[in-house]
């Protein structure tokens, strides 16, 4: 008797998922834990798994469907099985499709609400592609698929899809060999690359809008119509921060990780440097809920992931009792399952507080839209080398990060804003408090 799989529910505030990319065929054998498809939600894109051996009999949803949580999207039985379809699950009914966004609405401002806006450049096809190309010249792949290219720097119009219609999916890519592409790792944001002077800056096309891309256009004009934003900055001097950081890596990032080793990042530092900050002004870890204000007696991070084509924010959760290596650790675990659509709802729903970081693109200062329902989010900017006057009224050499802190002026007033900013000035500018 054919089996149906479902639509998943991924994330607490997903009612329908949207079929980005089928990852096996009607007529092919599924075994258990088999990936089949590419579901696109509200929070990433993400694979789900087959429960169940036997052949794939048939596909009920196509790419771009979109399917309500409980749905039945395929049905996997025995070879020559006929499929009932309407015997399928239909899921829940009152879950309406994802309304597209309206033409009128504003633009959403950069940075993102929940992750920090990377730049993108757009895809120049390469003549005479391998990669099987739409009609607008962009090239065919699964977002798995394009994520784990650009980490083995393979140059996807070099590659040959065998997915659905010539699609690259995960496994193209997997068997492929390095290519000249720059690897997702650089340690510095990639530069644009400008077309020829005169040339059209990319090609005219129209591009959907993602299930992703429209729940952050979504939750970004709520953040800004619903909450009254207010915006508070200051300035760290960090040489001590990047002293210890680099003191750290020098003594850890060598050793296995069985040895203890690890290596830090600026961000990671901030991070624990910020659940410190919260420790000490508690305020800012409220939310509002409309007759009340929640105070959490936890202080669970959310920290920006960009994924490409679209942005997550995984959550640390209760930072408050973890040390800097916990943090470390977690972050890029988080960070790996973010990249590699792993994260589950729980890995990126409850946070308290978030920090945004654009500091790796030079921005200096800037300000993030709140992320409902925390109380505030933080902006980082880019360390400047540039004179100082130190204690003893002295012009000396000085290395600043600009910090800014978006509040909601319902839960948090300018003086708590304030103290936390102080909080976390005094614990950057003195990191050996990160470590106590």
């Amino acid at each position: 008797m054919a089996v149906f799989i479902e639509m998943p529910k991924l994330s607490d505030t997903m009612t329908v998922g949207t079929i980005a990319n089928w990852l096996k065929a009607e007529g092919e054998t599924v075994e258990s834990g088999d990936i089949i498809a590419e579901i696109e939600t509200d929070k990433a894109t993400m694979e789900v798994e087959a429960f169940e051996d036997g052949i794939l009999l048939k596909q009920l949803a196509g790419v771009g469907d979109q399917v309500p949580i409980g749905g039945a999207i395929a049905a996997i039985g025995e070879e020559g099985e006929e499929v009932d379809a309407s015997a399928a699950p239909k899921g829940d009914a009152a879950a309406a499709p994802i309304e597209e966004p309206k033409a009128e609405a504003p633009a959403a401002e950069a940075p993102a609400t929940t992750a920090p806006a990377v730049a993108t450049t757009p895809e120049t096809p390469a003549p005479e592609p391998v990669a099987p190309a739409t009609s607008t010249g962009r090239i065919k792949i699964s977002p798995v698929a394009r994520k784990i290219a650009a980490e083995k720097g393979l140059d996807i119009s070099t590659l040959k899809g065998t997915g659905p219609n010539g699609r690259i999916v995960k496994a193209d890519v997997i068997a492929a060999q390095p290519g000249t592409a720059p690897a997702a790792s650089a340690p510095t944001a990639p530069a644009p690359t400008a077309p020829a002077f005169g040339s059209k800056i990319s090609a005219d096309e129209t591009i959907p809008v993602t299930g992703m891309r429209n729940i952050i256009a979504q939750r970004l004009l709520e953040s800004k119509t619903q909450v009254p934003h207010f915006y508070l900055e200051t300035e760290v001097e960090v040489s001590a921060l990047l002293k210890l950081r680099s003191e750290l890596n020098a003594e850890l990032a060598e050793l296995t990780p069985e040895q203890g080793g690890i290596k830090f990042s600026v961000n990671d530092m901030i991070l624990k440097a910020s659940a410190e900050a919260i420790r000490r002004v508690p305020m800012m870890n409220r939310s509002w809920e409309g007759t009340t204000i929640k105070q959490s007696g936890s202080i669970h991070l959310a920290f920006g992931v960009d994924l490409g084509d679209g942005l997550v924010t995984p959550v640390i959760r209760d930072a408050e009792s973890k040390s800097l290596k916990q943090v470390a650790q977690e972050a890029k675990t988080l960070i790996g399952k973010a990249r590699g659509k792993k994260l589950g709802p729980a890995e990126m729903t409850g946070s308290t507080f978030t920090v945004t970081n654009l500091g790796m693109f030079g921005v200096t200062n800037f300000y993030g839209i709140i992320n409902m329902p925390n109380a505030g989010i933080l902006s980082v900017g880019a360390t400047i080398a540039r004179p100082i006057v130190n204690g003893g009224g002295e012009i000396v050499p000085g290395k600043v990060m600009s910090i800014g802190l978006s509040c909601d002026h319902r839960v948090v007033d300018g003086a708590v804003g304030a103290q936390f900013l102080q909080a976390l000035k005094k614990i950057l500018e003195t990191p050996a408090l990160i470590l106590v």
